[in-house]
């Protein structure tokens, strides 16, 4: 049986993109998975995987030790960690989510 690291890393190697959120997109269960889900909409949303950690809780406390990130929502971008909220505001604001949801688009 896989432990919960090794399950972590094995949805984020096979997803290009993908969400550890509180919630699902349509029922987020905090304001910054809110947040996190409204930018990537905004965005045009693309082939990203969204993963509710408030149904695993092996998940929820161990994705924070994998990535080094206590706060959720977490997104990871080609195996990597992106960021939260924040970051995906940001890059919306300035255009670049835009670009990787049209990028992932294309790859799909």
């Amino acid at each position: 049986m896989k432990s919960s690291l090794d399950r972590i890393r094995q949805l984020i190697d096979e997803h290009d993109a993908i969400l550890f959120l509180k919630g699902t997109p349509e029922f987020p269960m905090c304001g910054y998975s809110a947040q996190a889900v409204n930018a990537l909409n905004k965005a045009g949303h693309g082939h990203i995987r969204y993963v509710n950690i408030m149904a695993d809780a092996e998940l929820r406390a161990n994705l924070p030790r994998l990535s080094n990130w206590p706060t959720f929502p977490q997104f990871f971008l080609h195996g990597e960690l992106l960021g939260g909220a924040d970051i995906l505001a940001e890059l919306l604001d300035s255009g670049e989510l835009q670009r990787i949801v049209a990028e992932l688009d294309k790859a799909a």
